[in-house]
């Protein structure tokens, strides 16, 4: 009675708590098992963001209680447990425990509970500190490190802060410990993830942290990468474009949620930018740094959005070509200060605006400028449909999110989650298809045509 499977919904912040319960349980002598069917619990960690998620959350809960063995005991943690229990307990009356979104290094407490029950403290996000165990569940050639949670900003659509509370920082010295384990067990990309990286330190009155944080990364000897997840346009100062540009471990890459770019709905989201100072920020780190690969979301359909306001979205997308776009139809979440505006379109408009807009940048793709291109890649593994070709990334793919490297000649390869000098043949969308080259030396920059500096 000692088999555990994990499931963890939502986003990577989400993960890294799923993994510090897989840790607590390995660590009591548990182990993890892939198959809901083997399993004598069931853990897993919700995601409450908006309504979509907690469908996804209910449909995986019920597949679980139909998957699993007789005697099995599912335990539900996160985000759902603190806004939708009474709903899960109505459903799911034979959930043997609820976990708060804060509560993750309770989990020993849950499964060795001989009765029904819950742990729910005030702490509304869990942040991990000092020597908690942490087991990947990642491949171990690249990991993700939280660095804060919560959110000091007030997204008209957005109910991160009252599902997640307000913005709380780790330190930078419990960072650098985390940041030196992985590197020190052989992590090759590091992907820093907070809601906005750029509010790092702020909660301490500390308004230079991320720039401290990366200075202090920047210094450890090793050949990796760190990728930044989710800086804000406002949050990107000249200090940290200064930092990545002159760094080769931190991936010329950013992930720059936008939202829009007419200034009344900019406005209205109750955004700290206007369509000035988005495309100066644009304009400054495509000068600074010629190699970046920006990724943005966009929304549409906020209520209020004229169709001419949509057409000036879709006219941008057009004409500044960002490398990748998520795109999301507004969600009405009641909590939300949208909820209340008046004007919500209709899901027909939305769903229409939905399906131009993701036409207009799949028009805009420029992955033909990499055919030629000598580039470093990160070899993941097999490619999931064939043993016959592999899959990696180059610095302006993110796992799981954008777009990959397929190499269908790897007869030089020798192992997984090593970079290789890949020459790219070709471009089918988001995807890259190369060839292996060689394995790369250290100190090679992010494309290998760039002279080492």
């Amino acid at each position: 009675m000692n088999k555990v499977h994990f499931t963890s919904l939502g986003c990577a912040r989400n993960l890294v708590d799923t993994e510090v319960m897989i840790g607590v349980l390995l660590r009591a002598g548990f182990t993890a098992v892939n198959e809901t069917t083997d399993a004598d619990y069931l853990v897993v960690n919700t995601c409450g963001f908006l309504e979509s998620a907690r469908e996804e959350g209910f449909r995986t809960i019920e597949a679980l209680f139909q998957e699993k063995k007789k005697g099995a005991k599912v335990i539900v943690a996160g985000c759902m447990v603190r806004g939708s229990k009474d709903s899960l307990k109505e459903r799911f009356p034979e959930i043997h425990y609820f976990l708060g979104s804060g509560d993750m290094e309770r989990v020993l407490e849950a499964v060795l509970s001989e009765e029904q029950g819950e742990h729910l403290s005030d702490a509304k996000s869990y942040l991990q500190q000092g020597e908690v165990p942490r087991t990947l569940s990642t491949p171990k050639h690249y990991a993700y490190l939280k660095i804060a949670e919560g959110c000091k900003k007030r997204c008209a659509f957005c109910i991160i802060p009252l599902i997640k509370g307000k913005l709380v920082s780790k330190s930078v010295s419990q960072v650098m410990r985390e940041f030196l384990l992985l590197i020190n067990e052989g992590c090759k990309e590091v992907i820093l993830i907070a809601q906005d990286l750029g509010d790092f330190g702020k909660d301490r009155g500390e308004n230079d942290a991320l720039e401290t944080l990366l200075k202090e990364m920047v210094k450890v000897q090793g050949d990796y990468w760190i990728r930044l997840l989710y800086l804000y346009p406002d949050e990107i100062t000249e200090g940290v474009i200064q930092i990545v540009k002159e760094n080769p471990q931190i991936c010329p890459y950013l992930d720059m949620p936008l939202q829009h770019i007419n200034d009344r709905i900019l406005k209205r989201m109750h955004r700290k930018t206007d369509r000035k100072q988005i495309e100066t920020i644009i304009a400054t780190l495509r000068k600074e740094i010629p190699e970046i690969v920006i990724r943005t979301s966009l929304m549409v359909g906020f209520p209020g959005e004229t169709e001419e306001e949509f057409v000036e979205l879709l006219d941008f997308v057009k004409s500044y070509k960002l490398d990748n776009v998520g795109i999301f139809k507004y969600s009405r979440e009641e909590e939300s200060y949208s909820a209340k505006l008046d004007g919500h379109i209709s899901e027909e408009v939305k769903e229409d605006r939905y399906q131009r807009l993701a036409k207009a940048q799949q028009d805009v793709l420029e992955g033909d400028k990499y055919i030629g291109q000598r580039l470093r890649v990160l070899i993941d593994g097999y490619h999931p449909e064939s043993k016959d070709l592999l899959v990696g990334r180059f610095y302006g793919q993110c796992p799981e999110i954008d777009g990959r490297v397929i190499i269908n000649d790897w007869r030089k390869v020798t192992g997984f989650g090593e970079f290789y000098e890949v020459e790219i043949t070709d471009a089918i969308g988001y995807d890259l298809i190369g060839r292996v080259l060689t394995s790369n030396v250290n100190k090679v920059r992010r494309k290998l045509s760039i002279s080492p500096s």
